[in-house]
């Protein structure tokens, strides 16, 4: 796989791949490279960023100047061989250096081509995240009821383009004997991804025809569902059922409102939220969240305390220079490689450059 992407939703879907076994070339720009190097601090001993490491494991790393034709046609090389190459450049810009994705189709049948783009395969807007979470609709439902519009705190719609360029890509590879020269030109656009990814939200609003709204920790459709003080800490209680509820009133000890006709079905439960939540709330505050926490694993209703990351990552495999570890079947097998780390190697030996580490 060839890798012709920066910043992150690029990087994160090759780097996908290439926990699942995939050989992944990354070509970056002579001197700077991938802008995220230098998205920091934090830096890592070596001076790479804390932001560029989190999605550039599992490949080796040349640096081409596509303005070079020696560069180019080792690109074009690389290109012709791989099954897949992946690419976020502005429409364009790859053509008017002679480097045509469908003339790469038409002379490779095996190759799939995958573009990851801001608006749209014809739009020559930069896609950045934060930009694509306005326009998508999430900041307009991500924060506190009365307060400002909110950006959810991880690049999100870049990571859901990226998962759904890795999911494409693998798809196309299935089938892709029986595909066109067309249909192995896919196109992920962050936009899409992202609105796609208000699933209830967005069809919430298609079955009512009214604007979703901000909910802060709260749940549109299911009560109660979010975050509650107990006595010394915050916590998430997350009723998803209407069993559920009557194993909340249990472990809260309060039968009579699961004795409430009012509230034994969820949409009753929405229908009296305020009150309801007030009364829980009263209710939560007098116990710990340790003590909540027993009551309700018991009666087998889902809740959490809020954690800090740092202690979210002690559950996982995780390094300062490789991230979090993939699940099985995917592995971790190379660090994030430096700028021209392989260069090389590559220009050596092509994709052979595996083969001699």
């Amino acid at each position: 796989m060839l890798d012709l992407t920066r910043v992150l939703a690029g990087p994160l879907c090759t780097m996908t791949l290439g926990d699942l076994g995939a050989q992944v070339i990354k070509v970056e720009r002579p001197g700077s490279g991938d802008e995220t190097r230098g998205w920091g601090p934090p830096f890592d001993s070596e001076g790479r960023s804390a932001y560029y490491l989190s999605v550039n494991r599992n490949k080796l790393g040349v640096a081409l100047d596509l303005d070079l034709e020696p560069d180019r046609d080792l690109l074009m090389g690389l290109a012709n061989e791989a099954d897949v190459v992946v690419e976020n450049f502005r429409a364009g810009t790859l053509e008017r250096r002679g480097i045509v994705p469908e003339a790469l189709l038409r002379s490779s049948p095996r190759l799939v081509w995958c573009r990851l783009t801001g608006f749209g395969a014809d739009s020559r807007r930069p896609g950045y995240d934060v930009v694509v979470q306005a326009e998508a609709g999430w900041m307009a439902i991500t924060g506190e009821p009365d307060g400002e519009p909110m950006k959810i705190g991880v690049a999100l719609a870049d990571v859901c383009a990226g998962k759904d360029a890795a999911i494409a890509i693998l798809g196309c590879l299935a089938s892709r004997a029986g595909l066109g020269d067309a249909e192995r030109m896919l196109t992920i656009s962050l936009a899409h991804s992202a609105t796609a990814a208000l699933v209830n939200v967005a069809q919430n609003a298609l079955v009512t025809g009214e604007e979703p709204r901000r909910w802060g920790n709260a749940h549109p459709n299911l009560v109660p569902y979010q975050l509650f003080e107990a006595a010394d800490r915050p916590f998430i209680l997350a009723v998803g059922n209407d069993a559920q509820w009557l194993g909340c009133c249990r472990a809260l000890e309060r039968l009579d409102l699961g004795n409430d006709p009012r509230l034994q079905r969820n949409a009753g439960r929405v229908e009296h939220r305020a009150e309801l939540v007030h009364t829980l709330g009263q209710t939560l505050r007098t116990r710990g969240a340790a003590d909540w926490l027993e009551r309700l694993e018991g009666h087998g209703v889902p809740a959490g305390v809020v954690r800090r990351v740092s202690e979210a990552l002690a559950d996982v495999e995780a390094d300062a220079r490789t991230g979090v570890a993939p699940l099985a079947p995917g592995s971790v097998r190379l660090p994030p490689p430096g700028l021209d780390e392989h260069g090389p190697l590559v220009r050596a030996r092509g994709w052979g450059a595996f083969e001699a580490l």
